[in-house]
């Protein structure tokens, strides 16, 4: 027998504790090899996924389950961390060089997918997905004592732009591919984005202070009102024909004031960045045939070039364009790029997303090449991006007083990736 007809007759408890002390394995490993813990659980599950050792199968509801509850507690996080205040203080600087981030990189991912051959709407998408990023390299910054600077500011304010506008084209996306382009079912989707956002953060947010106010010191119960909002908002945004990672995306976004502070989001972050949010990660890597990737990235290979230099390029070019702009120093300029390079929640939960939108003519929004293409990205960005960020950091370490002197007040950003 094969390994993996072996494996798969593995009891599920057997699978389970393979997975937990890979996972555990990996936590400890990432770090000395200078990986994201991200980067890490997706080889984890190239690893133990179907298409080598075999540990799971093809077809594992319980871990899909995991991993799609994690996928929107990851997009939950990423809104529950966003600090609406200091989005507030810098909000013109902020609203500038977020659409310069978004829309650089958009434009050359659209033109980019379009000359690969990609219809119109599909190339858009793939301009939205490397328009967004992921702060995975904060920790780094926030260690450092750099968290207050206005370039860091600015950026983290710039990532609310531009991850509403990536899952605005998203939505857009996905009604025009199923149900064919139509101006006012295109302008009904966004409306309907608006006013389920309007609906979140004007009425869901006060409701859950005051949820919070009353449950008072009641963990368990705060906790059970968080994991209850996430997913009523993920089931009401695909009752309106919402991905449901935006509906965890405003959700958290709703809620970030009411449970900034509170033990139930520390206990809930715990148990999401224990589990969950690993097992969204680890299933992904359940796609990956490495075979097929060797033969894509050989057929391919143009194209995988094209998309991670084209982010890399565009992203380079805001931060510098913005960032002379603001009167940043290089060593700020260079923090601004490295942080929003990486790849990773955004932009994998929305390739996944489009991979499963079919049309009725059984045509996928984006195919596996391009997955393969996001994929090889993800892990490009999720390691350059960190490195970057450790060298401006050293560098802003020996100057601290270089670029723009003023200071602003703390944030917070979520350690997920």
């Amino acid at each position: 027998m094969t390994v993996p007809e072996t494996a798969l007759n593995l009891p599920p408890l057997a699978r389970f504790a393979i997975l937990l002390l890979g996972m555990m394995a990996t936590r400890w490993a990432s770090p000395r090899l200078r990986l994201p813990d991200c980067v890490g659980y997706i080889l984890l599950g190239v690893l133990v996924g179907p298409h080598l050792l075999g540990v799971v199968p093809e077809h594992a509801e319980v871990a899909s389950f995991f991993a799609e509850l994690g996928k929107l507690l990851l997009m939950f996080f990423v809104g529950l961390e966003i600090d609406l205040q200091e989005f507030a203080r810098a909000r013109r600087r902020a609203a500038l060089f977020g659409a310069a981030t978004f829309a650089l990189p958009f434009a050359g991912g659209a033109a980019a997918a379009h000359v690969f051959g990609y219809s119109p709407v599909s190339a858009l998408l793939v301009g939205s997905l490397i328009a967004s990023h992921t702060l995975i390299a904060f920790p780094m910054v926030a260690a450092a004592g750099l968290a207050t600077r206005p370039s860091v500011v600015v950026t983290v304010g710039g990532t609310v732009l531009t991850d509403l506008l990536s899952l605005l084209v998203l939505a857009a996306c996905l009604t025009t591919h199923r149900a064919g382009f139509a101006p006012i079912a295109v302008l009904v989707q966004i409306a309907e984005v608006i006013v389920f956002a309007t609906v979140l953060l004007g009425v869901i947010g006060p409701l859950a202070r005051r949820a919070a106010l009353a449950l008072g010191d009641s963990e368990q119960a705060s906790f059970t009102l968080l994991l209850v909002i996430v997913c009523a908002a993920a089931i009401a945004a695909e009752m309106i024909q919402l991905e449901g990672i935006i509906g965890a995306f405003l959700a958290g976004m709703a809620v970030n004031q009411a449970a900034r502070a509170s033990a139930a989001k520390e206990k809930l972050e715990f148990l999401g960045n224990g589990v969950f949010i690993p097992a969204f990660f680890i299933v992904t890597g359940f796609l990956i045939d490495l075979r097929l990737l060797v033969a894509s990235l050989t057929s391919d290979l143009a194209l995988v070039l094209a998309i991670i230099m084209t982010l890399i390029i565009s992203k380079w070019a805001a931060a510098e364009i913005s960032g002379r702009a603001f009167g940043f120093g290089a060593a700020d300029r260079l923090l601004t790029a490295s942080l929003t390079i990486p790849q990773v929640a955004a932009t994998l939960a929305a390739a996944l997303v489009g991979y499963d939108a079919v049309n009725a003519a059984g045509e996928r929004l984006i195919d596996g090449r391009m997955l393969n293409a996001i994929l090889v990205l993800v892990v490009v960005t999720a390691v350059l991006g960190p490195l970057m960020t450790e060298r401006a950091v050293a560098r802003l370490r020996e100057r601290p007083t270089r670029g723009d002197p003023k200071q602003s007040a703390g944030i917070s950003i979520p350690r997920s990736g």
